[in-house]
């Protein structure tokens, strides 16, 4: 037979106030984390969404913006050869 410290035989099973103050516990800490991961999870998305917004945007490229004007005046004159037929 085995004692505790305080000179009692263990019986197996806990107290049913301790069990249920058991539970509480966890609940609580369980809402904690959850809390926690929550705030966790919010703050990121914040900080992702203000260092997109001031992430500084390529200049825009000479080369790529005439090239864009060519692209659309071949599509005028495409559209007005269709027109024509």
């Amino acid at each position: 037979m085995t004692e505790t410290l305080n000179g009692a035989a263990p019986t197996g099973a806990p107290e049913p106030a301790a069990a249920a103050g058991g539970k509480a516990n966890v609940a609580a800490q369980t809402a904690i984390w959850t809390g926690v991961a929550l705030g966790a999870a919010a703050t990121a998305t914040v900080a992702f969404f203000v260092v997109r917004a001031f992430w500084k945007k390529r200049p825009a490229d000479e080369t790529s913006e005439r090239i864009q004007s060519l692209i659309d005046e071949a599509n005028r004159l495409i559209r007005t050869l269709e027109e024509k037929k």
